[in-house]
This record gives structure tokens, sequence and C-alpha cells, in this order.
């Protein structure tokens, strides 16, 4: 079993940190709102922090999952971050979605001081994190990420090395990409039907069996028909990571217009004050424009 650290314990980084002591593994967690730490403390064998540094103060592999760029230099660098609890040898595993440069740059920053990274965001949502069945998709040097799999098997269903530093950051844009289309496609097909009159039930049951079969089918499109939303994955979150693609998108000349079309209907959402209403709230502007 690993001496580990857990930085940041949101609607994913508390189940994940709880999968890796139910596991086995010594854990010291670290959150920002410290009363998070303690109800994740009362819960789990393991320790509890008061900086980041001393979180990771003589642990082997250091996971970190918190909300954007500036958030994770924040807890990593300065008198009180990880990195100077951290000493040569060890690995920071970084589970944060964010840009592909700020990989890159840990990724050289670490190894100054012969400390690995491994960028390695997560795809699954709160209830993958909660079940343990997450896709984590990672970038770093080998001999940094097979350290780091045997620990995260804990909380994945699917772990896969995708290159260099900064390569699971590439791959996580990929897969919101992927996301962002198919939710807005989704939608437009639930507010199709039922303007058509149509048993909404039965239609997402028949053609759930068919080729337009996918997991937001499975998940969002009967809460769709029903107009819920208060819950799942937030629009805020959502154009957090539309704005990181996009900015990658405008470095690697790569067209992305139907993902700069959905960020704005995002944009329209939150102006209605939905911005942690689900993604699937798309349909909400279809069914009342």
């Amino acid at each position: 079993m690993a001496k580990v650290a857990f930085v940041g314990l949101g609607v994913m980084g508390f189940p994940m940190a709880g999968h890796l002591a139910e596991r086995g593994h010594h854990v010291t967690v670290y959150n920002r709102t410290a009363a998070r730490a303690e109800t994740w403390g009362a819960r789990h064998n393991g320790q509890i922090a008061p900086t980041p540094r001393q979180a990771c103060h003589g642990v082997e592999i250091a996971f970190v999952c918190v909300g954007n760029d500036s958030d994770v230099r924040a807890v990593v660098g300065g008198n009180d971050g990880m990195l100077a609890g951290l000493a040569p040898g060890s690995v920071i595993v970084d589970h944060t979605t964010a840009s592909a440069d700020l990989a890159r740059a840990l990724a050289l920053e670490c190894g100054g001081l012969g400390i690995g990274f491994v960028d390695a965001p997560v795809s699954g949502g709160q209830a993958g994190a909660e079940n343990g069945a997450l896709t984590i998709m990672c970038g770093g040097a080998e001999a940094d990420y097979a350290r780091a799999e045997p620990v995260m098997v804990a909380y994945a269903k699917a772990c896969h090395r995708m290159g260099a530093s900064g390569s699971g950051q590439l791959t996580k844009m990929v897969n919101q990409l992927c996301i962002a289309g198919l939710v807005q496609g989704l939608a437009e097909a639930m507010n199709f039907g039922m303007k058509a009159g149509l048993p909404m039930a039965d239609v997402i049951d028949v053609i759930g069996k068919g080729a337009a079969q996918s997991w937001q089918m499975d998940n969002r499109a009967g809460t769709m028909c029903e107009g819920r939303f208060d819950f799942g994955f937030a629009v805020d979150w959502m154009r957090k990571d539309l704005r990181i693609c996009l900015d990658e998108a405008r470095r690697n000349g790569a067209q992305l217009p139907v993902a700069a079309l959905v960020d704005q209907f995002y944009a329209a959402i939150q102006a209605r004050g939905g911005g942690r209403w689900d993604t699937s709230s798309l349909l909400s502007l279809l069914s009342d424009p």
C-alpha cells in the first residue's frame, strides 16, 4: 500500500480519496474549506492536514483535483504548496481538467526538483467517482505513469497513458468536444419529439437500442424531457472546459465551429441563472426560447 496525499475534496475528489483509503492506502487529505476535510475524515480512515505542504510530507504520490489552472497553481506552488512538502522521487498526479500548457509547465518545474508529474484528467462525472468507475487520460513520462497507475485503479475502470506531458489534457479536450456536440444534438432531438407529440419514454427506449445510443441518451434523455436539470455536470464547468478547448484550437489551428456555437448556448443558460444546472439544460433554450 502507498502513502499518498489528496488535495481537493470537491464532488470528485471526496469520493476518489475515499476509494484510496478503502483500498488500504495511507491517505492524508487537504481541502481549502476545512469543514469538508473534517467530514471526509469522519467517514474514512485517513489523516487531515492544514496545508498542501503538510499533506504531502513524506508521501510517494500526491493527487490533486481542484477547479482550474489558477487553483492548481495555488495548491502546488508557494511556501505552503505541494512542492514544498514533496521529496525527490515522489510524483504529483493532477486530476484537474486544466490546460495542456499548465501540464507541460508543471512537468518541467517538477522535473527540476526530481519530482514526477502526470496530468490525469478524468471522465465519468460524480457518479463515476462515487462508483470507482472513472476513465483517466494521462500524460507524462512512462516511469511516472507506471508508479501512479496501480494506485489510481482504486477509482478507475480505465486508465491509459496517452503520451508526453499535456497529452492527458488534450485527450480530455477531445472528450469534452464530443460531449458538447452530442448533448446539443440530443436536446434538439428530444425537443423535436415532444413537439411532435410522441411518447418520449418509448422513443428513447427504441432509439436507444440503435445507432443513436450514447451515454448521454441513456443517462440524460429522460431527465431532459422531464425538465430536470438540478444535478450532474454543471454548465459553469462545461464552459470552463470549452474555453480550454477553444484556446487550444486557436494555437493548433483546429476548426471548432460547433463547439463555439454550443459554448454560446451555454452562455445564454448562464444568463438565465442556470450556471449550476446540468449540461443537458441545453433543452431549456429550445423548449422555452
